[in-house]
């Protein structure tokens, strides 16, 4: 019996980090669409947003999702932005999943 508890109990545990993990990374989209429209008019954000959050580590994640709350973003932000954008990692998921749609 104490088994299953510890074990329902775990995966409790794992669903909410699940949700939180994408609650933070919600939040953080709301902080980069703004930077990539700015510094990259034209791109079309949704797929550029996933790819900068998806090329993103834990703690930039985190660092972007505290930054929506501010009013504007900050000189700091923007340029973590621009830095995770232009990572060859995230530059081949523009190409792919992002700009390609609209090269055909």
């Amino acid at each position: 019996m104490r088994a299953m508890a510890g074990l329902t109990a775990l995966l409790a545990l794992g669903a909410c980090a699940g949700v939180q993990d994408q609650i933070a990374r919600d939040a953080a989209r709301a902080t980069v669409r703004p930077v990539l429209a700015e510094r990259f008019p034209g791109v079309p954000l949704e797929a550029a947003s996933d790819c900068v959050i998806d090329n993103a580590s834990a703690g930039e994640i985190t660092r972007l999702a505290l930054a929506a709350g501010q009013p504007v973003v900050s000189p700091e932000t923007g340029a973590l932005v621009v830095e995770i954008a232009t990572r060859p990692e995230t530059i081949r998921c523009l190409a792919t999943d992002g700009l390609a749609p609209f090269l055909r």
